[in-house]
């Protein structure tokens, strides 16, 4: 799984486009990544959110809208002779 956040999450092309190329699903948001992280690492050091990343995953993923991409059906290959191209294997 990938995930996306920032200002890339508001643009849907290149979210489902990595989700092509790269075969697996994309997960995007949240959009303000920095001043979430930010404000989880803070609550982390006065104890109001777990400690350890998990815990600040689970905090933002039950609270943040995210919107996930699938690959699309029949893209893996197209991708995959792009590849073949670009490394000339």
């Amino acid at each position: 799984m990938i995930h996306i956040v920032g200002g890339g999450v508001h643009n849907t092309l290149l979210c489902q486009l990595t989700s092509d190329a790269c075969g697996l699903p994309v997960v995007a948001g949240p959009i303000e990544a920095a001043a979430i992280g930010n404000a989880l690492v803070q609550a982390q050091a006065i104890g109001t959110v777990g400690a350890g990343r998990w815990a600040a995953r689970a905090s933002v993923a039950n609270r943040m809208e995210l919107h996930v991409y699938q690959p699309s059906e029949g893209e893996a290959r197209r991708w995959e002779g792009a590849e073949a191209r670009i490394t000339g294997t």
